[in-house]
């Protein structure tokens, strides 16, 4: 998979998915369930009922790339307090969520930008 930083969008699909599902069914859920553009340059991410299994899909500007990742003991802290479809997160909280962190609990500091100093 290419790196985090270069998605124009993470979004996390908040339901549970079918992971028998491929690149036709999950871009289907794309289009129908978010009503957004599979090939528009994001990296949508999906996850197992069981919260084993994780699924990203995203457009490689030839095709769709699928990527898989599987925990043999341990679950995906997979977020709950939105209520939308979907969840934007950025890449920092993507690799966290990859790492099993939960996203929602690991906040990082507030970006400062100071126009002057004392």
């Amino acid at each position: 998979m290419r790196g985090t930083g270069t998605f124009a969008g993470i979004y996390l699909y908040r339901s549970f998915v079918d992971m028998r599902k491929a690149i036709n069914g999950l871009s289907q859920i794309v289009s129908q369930d978010l009503k957004a553009n599979p090939c528009d340059g994001s990296l949508f991410v999906f996850i197992s009922r069981d919260r084993t299994i994780l699924k990203a899909l995203y457009w490689d500007k030839s095709g769709f790339a699928l990527w898989q990742k599987r925990f043999e003991k341990e679950r995906f802290r997979w977020p709950k307090s939105a209520l939308a479809d979907s969840i934007e997160v950025n890449s920092e909280q993507l690799d966290w969520l990859l790492s099993g962190l939960d996203i929602e609990k690991s906040k990082p500091h507030e970006k400062l930008s100071y126009q002057s100093f004392s």
